[in-house]
């Protein structure tokens, strides 16, 4: 009973130390991101591998946890490949699967993703960089021109490089959280096409949990900005460009957090909805991201 004064007090579960993402590049011996880590060009196509995969993750996702997803604005994906894909909100492992559910199979879908949630055990390395579909970064890593280099080369052949601003997975299920600048860098020295996809559901997952995700028309870094750019790229690594890269940041922002607002109601269930195996939440998960 809780009250008998001489029953054993519960030992509290040890936590471990989360490790920054510098100790766990130490811990590697260095880390490679980007090209550098793929080691090969980023195609646009889906060999049989990526499309056996796929067909694998369908399976998993909506006849074994039974995922309801609900998907509009597909009408306003550019032709072919060749753009951006600036997505939020991320609140769980589920959103960059939103993302491909949204997208075409082709032309292939490349994500800057995050080296330590990613690669948290070494199989998952391994799988990734044998299926492709992703370019690692580390944080405290290398700076953005090796991930302007990743995006040019996925853009350069034909595919389309997904950006998520926000990062990490914590915050509201309904409102974004603060977004970093390096999305925009990327966009204003690519120039490309910029697709925004709204996403929301994943922060809290059991079977036959609703999600949704939202296609907004295409647009640039041009238009995004308006008046209050001349079009002339500045020097890399300046100020000015860092200032311009801010301002098209919060420009991201605005467009994205009313469409999350307005998509996540559609995802909320009844309260005498079953909520069975809420542990799918953390499934696929790292301990950092726990």
């Amino acid at each position: 009973m809780g009250d008998d004064p001489e029953a054993e007090p519960r030992r509290a579960r040890r936590q471990r130390a989360r490790l920054s993402p510098q100790a766990l590049a130490a811990a590697r011996g260095g880390v490679r991101e980007g090209l550098d880590w793929l080691g090969r060009p980023p195609d646009a196509t889906a060999g049989l591998l990526v499309r056996a995969v796929a067909v694998l993750a369908r399976f998993l996702l909506f006849a074994v946890f039974r995922f309801r997803v609900t998907t509009s604005g597909q009408e306003h994906l550019p032709a072919g490949g060749g753009y951006l894909v600036v997505a939020a909100i991320h609140r769980g492992w589920m959103d960059p699967f939103l993302i491909l559910h949204a997208l075409p199979l082709e032309p292939r879908a490349w994500f800057l993703g995050s080296g330590p949630s990613a690669f948290s055990a070494r199989w998952r390395e391994w799988l990734l960089r044998r299926i492709g579909g992703m370019l690692p970064v580390w944080r405290g890593g290398v700076g953005v021109d090796q991930h302007v280099a990743s995006a040019r080369a996925v853009l350069a052949n034909g595919g389309v490089f997904v950006l998520v601003p926000e990062g990490g997975v914590a915050g509201p299920p309904d409102r974004l959280g603060t977004f970093r600048t390096g999305a925009a860098l990327i966009a204003l020295r690519t120039g490309a096409p910029v697709v925004p996809i709204a996403l929301a559901g994943a922060d809290e997952l059991y079977l036959g949990k609703r999600l949704a995700s939202r296609i907004l028309p295409p647009t640039n870094a041009r238009e995004l900005l308006g008046e209050t750019w001349d079009g002339v790229l500045p020097e890399p690594g300046s100020r000015v460009e860092l200032d311009l890269a801010r301002r098209l940041t919060d420009r991201f922002s605005d467009l994205l957090g009313p469409a999350v607002a307005a998509l996540y109601p559609e995802t909320v269930d009844s309260p005498r909805y079953p909520r069975r195996f809420r542990g799918l939440t953390w499934l696929f998960l790292s301990r950092r991201e726990r």
